[in-house]
C-alpha cells in the first residue's frame, strides 16, 4: 500500500470527503521516507517484524494527529501563513478538533482484539494531551535553559514515541517492546528537535527562531552563557530578521561563544543513549531504526562543513 492510499484510506471517510479544507490539507501532505513523522509507525513495525500494510492504520493516525497539531500552533504563533489567517480561528479549531478525530477513527479497526484497540486508542489520546500540555507550557514563554528542556520534553517525546509505540503494537509486538520501543521514539524526537535548532539558527536568510531566540537551543545557550559577546548579540538579535549583516555576525558569535559545540554535546549524548537502547531490544529487524538514525545525521553534517566546523566523529560513528 503506497502513501496516497494511506491518504485515501482517510478520505474516504464520509465527513472528510466532504470538508474541503480538511481535503486539502492532506492532500497537501508529501511523504518523505525516514522524514516525515508519519513513517515512523511503518518503521518501527518493520522493526519488530511486521508490515507496511499493518502499520498504514497508525500512520494516518500520525498524519491527523500532526495536522491538529500545526493547525493550533500556527494560531498560538502567530505564523503568517497559517491556516486561520484565512479560515479565522473558531473555524481552524473546530478543524484541528476533526483531524484529532479523524485520526482515533482511522486507529479503530474492527479486526483487532479489544485490548490491542484499547492499547492504540490510549496511546493516541496519551499524545494529543501531553503534546497539547508542551503546547502551553510553550506559549508561557521560554527564559532559560530549564524552561526550554520543560517544554521539549513535554511536547516532542509524546509525538515520536508514541508513533513508535503505535507501529509496534500494529507488528504484533508486545506492551513491553512497544514501551521501549516509545522511549526511544522520544529520544529521537528530542535528538531531531535540538538538529532543527541548530539548522534553524544557521539558516540564510534568517529563520523564524531568530523571532523566538530563546525557544532555540542554540540561540539560548548564546544569549545566556558568560561570553564577552553576550550582549552584542542581544542587540543583533533583535535586527537579525531584517539586517543579513546583522544575522552574519550574530551566526558568528553562535560559533565563537561555543552555542555550537554545547549542542553538539547534546545531539551526541542522545544519540549515544538512543543507540545503547537500540542494541538492547529485542527486535526482529533493527536496521530500519538504525537507518533512520544515520538519516538524521545528514543535515548536521551539511550545517558544520558549512560552516567550516568539523563534524564531530562521534556523531558519524555508527
Amino acid at each position: 500500500m503506497s502513501f496516497e492510499q494511506m491518504k485515501q484510506r482517510l478520505l474516504s471517510m464520509p465527513e472528510v470527503a466532504a470538508w474541503p479544507q480538511m481535503v486539502a490539507i492532506i492532500g497537501r501532505a508529501r511523504h518523505e521516507e525516514y522524514r516525515s513523522l508519519w513513517d515512523y509507525p511503518l518503521i518501527a513495525c518493520r522493526a519488530v517484524g511486521g508490515t507496511d500494510e499493518q502499520a498504514f492504520a497508525g500512520a494516518a493516525a500520525v498524519l491527523c494527529s500532526l495536522a491538529s497539531v500545526h493547525l493550533v500552533d500556527d494560531m498560538l504563533d502567530e505564523e503568517p501563513g497559517g491556516e486561520y489567517r484565512t479560515l479565522g480561528a473558531g473555524n481552524t479549531a473546530n478543524l484541528a478538533l476533526a483531524f484529532q478525530a479523524a485520526g482515533h477513527c482511522a486507529l479503530d479497526e474492527a479486526g483487532w482484539d479489544g485490548a490491542t484497540r484499547a492499547a492504540l486508542q490510549a496511546r493516541l489520546a496519551h499524545m494529543a494531551l501531553a503534546t497539547a500540555h508542551g503546547q502551553n507550557l510553550d506559549g508561557q514563554g521560554v527564559r532559560s535553559e530549564e524552561d526550554y528542556w520543560r517544554v521539549v520534553e513535554a511536547k516532542t517525546p509524546p509525538l515520536f514515541g508514541s508513533a513508535f509505540y503505535l507501529g509496534a503494537r500494529l507488528g504484533g509486538a508486545p506492551h513491553a517492546t512497544a514501551a521501549e520501543l516509545d522511549r526511544l521514539g522520544g529520544l529521537i524526537g528530542v535528538f531531531i528537535q535540538v538538529s532543527d535548532d541548530l539548522v534553524d539558527a544557521m539558516k540564510v536568510p534568517a529563520g523564524g527562531d531568530w523571532l523566538r531566540p530563546f525557544n532555540n537551543l542554540a540561540i539560548l545557550f548564546a544569549m545566556t552563557a558568560e561570553h564577552g559577546e553576550r550582549e552584542e548579540l542581544g542587540r543583533l538579535t533583535a535586527r537579525a530578521g531584517e539586517d543579513p549583516a546583522a544575522l552574519a555576525e550574530a551566526q558568528r558569535i553562535l560559533l565563537r561563544s561555543g552555542a555550537l559545540s554545547y549542542c553538539a554535546l547534546k545531539l551526541i549524548e542522545l544519540q549515544r543513549q538512543a543507540r545503547e537502547l537500540l542494541e538492547r531490544l529485542p527486535l526482529a529487524d533493527p536496521r530500519p531504526v538504525e537507518r533512520l538514525l544515520e538519516t538524521l545525521i545528514s543535515p548536521l553534517d551539511r550545517l558544520f562543513r558549512t560552516a567550516g566546523v568539523e563534524t564531530p566523529a562521534m556523531l558519524l560513528a555508527e
